[in-house]
């Protein structure tokens, strides 16, 4: 088994136009994108808040 080459992503690309539509497929791609800076921004806020976690000190009773 070999990789794809180009011409292999061309038949693939003009099948999932004809199935998709372009219409449909612009709009997964907003989606996508949408989706992935949702999980960047909630990457950043999880670290944000570890570090804030991490800032408190701690008291220990003895």
């Amino acid at each position: 088994m070999g990789s794809l080459g180009t011409p292999e992503l061309l038949i693939i690309l003009v099948v999932v136009i004809l199935v998709f539509g372009v219409g449909r497929i612009g709009k997964l791609g907003s989606e996508l994108g949408k989706g992935v800076s949702a999980f960047r921004k909630g990457l950043k806020e999880g670290q944000e808040d570890e570090e804030q976690d991490n800032d408190i000190p701690t008291t220990t009773v003895k």
